[in-house]
């Protein structure tokens, strides 16, 4: 799933959650076929949640507190064991690893024209000095612009933008060949030394965990 707000856009692989805070208007969108649940959380009963959205890894714990609230009926008893399943699932969120798959969006509109263009086709090899003329803006104020916007350099948040498509293409069944090129990468096996150096693990062994 690719879930997309004003902060930015995610993408949630595979056997993954994400946390969306009460009172965030987003937008989810379903790469290929989909099966979620979805766990509502009052926000006063867990005030120390995050305020934005995460990407989480779900653990074998994690998963089974989840099937077993969905099975909870409305109206359960606060003072027996139905509560405590659900108080122990808060807390394996509060413990929860977070993943890296943000990708924040610039408001700038001069940015806005890179990055656009690039969401398009994220495989565009285009520098910032190509982009310059036509985002009205030098190589050097772009630049500086994604580091105070987004956090991150252009360079980075390009790569991070390549790997959510990939990870979108990964998850629906392309091979890991044509999505290496696709995402604009020279060689299937530097798209893989880079998503294992971001995720820690091959694609194979990625999409496949858990």
């Amino acid at each position: 799933m690719r879930i997309e707000s004003s902060a930015g856009a995610w993408v949630v692989p595979p056997t993954r959650a994400v946390w969306i805070p009460a009172g965030i208007d987003h937008q989810v969108t379903c790469v290929g076929q989909v099966a979620m649940q979805v766990v509502y959380v009052l926000p006063e009963s867990a005030p120390w949640l995050p305020e934005d959205c995460q990407v989480m890894t779900v653990s074998p714990l994690l998963r089974e507190l989840v099937a077993a609230a969905m099975e909870l009926e409305a109206g359960y008893d606060l003072d027996g064991p139905e509560a405590r399943l659900v108080a122990v699932l808060i807390d394996c969120l509060r413990a929860r690893p977070v993943e890296e798959l943000h990708l924040p969006m610039p408001e700038d509109k001069r940015l806005r024209v890179v990055t656009q263009s690039l969401i398009a086709d994220p495989g565009n090899p285009r520098t910032l000095a190509e982009f310059a003329n036509e985002a009205g803006a030098s190589a050097r104020t772009l630049a500086r612009g994604f580091v105070a916007e987004t956090g991150l350099s252009f360079g980075v948040w390009r790569q991070q933008l390549r790997l959510h498509e990939a990870l979108a293409r990964l998850a629906s069944g392309e091979p890991v060949t044509s999505v290496a090129f696709e995402v604009g990468y020279d060689s299937p096996s530097a798209f893989i030394a880079m998503f294992r150096k971001t995720l820690g693990e091959t694609p194979g062994r990625y999409l496949g965990r858990g």
